[in-house]
């Protein structure tokens, strides 16, 4: 490992600790401002959809810039965001409207910058001599370590510090990633020319839906579109709403944190695995293991069986969900066109930014109509179909490196 990947895990790792430790201080000093549950849920609800307007815009901006410039740009928006919230809090006060308003600044600070670390992936491989697969694993467990010890550190900030303390070192967080983006080399995501776009409303539009004509006409990035997808709105389900029902009438809410902490030290041990032997097996087969183990995972954790089994269950989950995670990850890196990788990997975590809130509804649904463990059967269902649809899917069956043309070029 060289600077220059070192420089881009490091930088993804303090980006990514700074949006999950954001993600819990900044619900709870909502509540400590206003005091009001629905006002959290409001500010919550309120980001999301310029989250994943931003993310459907913002991937044309960057197959027009240079990657590393729209990675450092992303995450100053974002340390903006949350900084300015104590800054208000000083001077005025803080309310919702605050909260909101500062909130859709940063949606276009948090899924923007995914998407451009995600179209460095193939530059930084290339220039540090790292394989994509190896560069992927790893940006994975390092993803997958800042889950693990994020909401600890949210919640520390939060014991030690006020409300506005707090954001000050989450906005920090995200400042300091910028600054270590800017130790890539300067020629590591520069754009290789491409057609020049016109200023006109219909040439941005036409440059926009290139990007998305190009994912939805091609059936490997729709499989893995709709995979990604699924599995995301199962995971929510389970973390957002299965379990945190399940040990509030068990009166064991504490219990919910070593749930999702085993999760996430099974995706770390799962990208670390595919990180050190990776190679050992052919990407399919690391591919069906992973499908497989999410299955058992999946059907653990949705039965709600007792504690030591539903650890098994989330630790399953998170491996399954780190070598699912590294396969699908180095396969788009490789088979997106770099001129049109940042539309293309923006739709997609636009589209996954919506997956939340379905797997919320649909698990909510489900238990006020009928029970949680009928909604616990339906997410066993829905993830067991899914699998078997990946294993059958004509365009999930050939997942070896691809030729050069769809490289860097």
């Amino acid at each position: 490992m060289n600077r220059t990947s070192f420089a881009y895990l490091a930088s993804h790792g303090l980006s990514m600790l700074g949006n999950s430790t954001a993600a819990v201080v900044l619900p709870l000093v909502v509540l400590q401002t206003t005091g009001s549950a629905l006002d959290a849920g409001v500010v919550a609800a309120a980001a999301a959809v310029p989250a994943v307007l931003a993310g459907l815009v913002m991937g044309s901006v960057i197959d027009r810039v240079h990657r590393r410039s729209a990675s450092v740009a992303t995450d100053l928006v974002s340390a903006a965001a949350v900084a300015a919230l104590p800054l208000v809090d000083l001077v005025t006060g803080l309310s919702v409207g605050w909260f909101v308003l500062f909130g859709i600044v940063g949606s276009f600070g948090d899924v923007p910058g995914l998407t451009a670390r995600e179209a460095l992936v193939p530059h930084v491989a290339q220039h540090s001599g790292l394989a994509v697969d190896r560069l992927v694993a790893l940006r994975e467990g390092v993803g997958a370590f800042t889950m693990l010890v994020g909401p600890a550190v949210a919640a520390g900030l939060v014991v030690l510090l006020d409300g506005s303390g707090a954001l000050w070192i989450t906005a920090a967080t995200s400042a300091a990633a910028a600054s270590v983006t800017l130790l890539l080399p300067r020629d590591v995501g520069a754009m290789s020319g491409g057609p020049v776009v016109g200023t006109s409303p219909r040439a941005q539009l036409a440059h926009l839906r290139e990007g998305w004509t190009t994912l939805l006409r091609n059936p490997f990035l729709v499989s893995v579109t709709a995979l990604s997808l699924l599995l995301a709105t199962v995971l929510t389900a389970i973390q957002g709403l299965l379990l945190p029902v399940h040990f509030t009438g068990l009166g064991q809410e504490g219990r919910l944190g070593l749930v999702l902490s085993a999760l996430a030290a099974g995706m770390l041990v799962g990208a670390g695995g595919h990180a050190v032997w990776g190679t050992l097996l052919s990407r399919r087969s690391w591919f069906v293991a992973g499908l497989l183990v999410s299955c058992a995972g999946v059907a653990l954790l949705g039965s709600l069986p007792p504690i030591a089994l539903m650890l098994s269950g989330a630790g399953l989950l998170g491996v399954a969900g780190g070598l699912l995670a590294t396969v699908t990850g180095a396969l788009m890196s490789e088979r997106i066109p770099d001129t049109l990788r940042g539309r293309v990997t923006g739709t997609q975590n636009a589209v996954l930014t919506a997956a939340p809130a379905l797997g919320v509804l649909g698990a909510g649904v489900a238990v006020e109509f009928g029970s949680l463990s009928l909604a616990g059967v339906l997410v066993i269902v829905v993830w067991s179909l899914t699998v078997v649809g990946a294993l059958l899917a004509p365009a999930l069956r050939d997942l070896e490196p691809s030729p050069p043309a769809l490289m860097v070029q």
